[in-house]
């Protein structure tokens, strides 16, 4: 058993608005980087940990974890379209797994997953089938969630079950860090907008087009006094990274989700994805991590940061 971890913030946003060319030279730098070492470790399972921005899921029917034996890119914000390459008898041995573990898990034999997802495998591994991938979708963005203590609990279940294969396997979280992009609230909205939040799927080309019109109309002002949403958080990003990296993963268990929010934006709890990577490479034995880029990049609308880790 070989174990390695990235952590990496999404953005829909890259390639649709500018950062400046340095900024965008930074992360092409540290994103090959990270690719190379993926191809070097060249894994025989990936498991990722991802959030969903109301494409995959609604609130017909939110659970607060999700595992998948087949899943479809909605190919949203030039992500790749396509199926991912499952394998659904390990996938369902995990999710027997887990729910053996006394964590509550849902099934989805047909999962539609979104750039939060997707782009990081693209970004790593050039594809969407390069490598068998598990993934396990976290609720981030769709109030109300869970405790940070049972998101750590369900990465502890899946790292138990990795510690039972001989293979080389990669952890992804994929989200984050501080960021509050236009996502809508069910509480309060009128009836266009709660109808699309609690069964909006498969929308038509010219509605996704709309939604990321104004995803990148939010991105150009993010950061400035034209905009209601909560600014980014150097100083919440950079903690928590230091959390992760020295080691400290029980302190999650105080976080407190409305101290987050107001803090670091709505969206932050996509952190949630990074907490359960850890929890899962924590299960397997002692690790060693690093912090390998962060910057505040408002017109991604992310506290964008890149972590890795591995068995120590």
């Amino acid at each position: 058993m070989s174990i390695k971890l990235k952590c990496l913030s999404h953005t829909p946003l890259r390639g649709l608005n500018d950062p400046g060319a340095d900024v965008v030279r930074e992360v092409d730098t540290v994103l090959a980087q990270a690719r190379a070492e993926v191809e070097a470790f060249d894994p025989e399972l990936i498991v990722i940990f991802a959030p969903d921005h109301y494409n995959g899921l609604f609130y017909d029917l939110m659970p607060p974890f999700v595992i998948a034996t087949a899943a479809e890119s909605v190919a949203d914000y030039q992500t790749l379209p396509g199926p991912l390459s499952i394998p659904r008898d390990l996938a369902l041995e995990m999710t027997k797994f887990i729910l053996d573990q006394d964590v509550d898990i849902a099934l989805s034999h047909r999962l539609q997953v979104d750039h939060g997802c997707t782009q990081t495998l693209e970004e790593l591994t050039g594809s969407l089938t390069r490598y068998p991938v598990i993934p396990i979708i976290i609720n981030s963005v769709a109030p109300p969630f869970g405790p940070y203590r049972r998101v750590r609990k369900l990465g502890e279940a899946v790292g138990k079950f990795l510690a039972t294969l001989n293979k080389r396997v990669l952890i992804l979280g994929t989200g984050g860090l501080s960021h509050e992009p236009p996502v809508p609230l069910l509480s309060g909205a009128p009836d266009e907008i709660a109808n699309f939040l609690i069964a909006g799927r498969n929308p038509t080309p010219e509605a996704r087009a709309a939604r990321q019109a104004r995803t990148v109309a939010a991105g150009k002002i993010y950061g400035t006094d034209a905009c209601a949403q909560t600014p980014l958080n150097e100083e919440w990003d950079l903690a928590f990274i230091d959390l992760l990296t020295s080691r400290r993963l029980a302190e999650v268990d105080d976080f407190r989700i409305d101290e987050i929010s107001k803090a670091a934006g709505r969206s932050t709890h996509e952190v949630r994805t990074w907490v359960a990577a850890f929890a899962a490479l924590a299960a397997t034995g002692p690790y060693a991590a690093r912090k390998d880029y962060y910057r505040a990049i408002n017109e991604w609308i992310a506290g964008y940061g890149v972590v890795s880790a591995e068995q120590a």
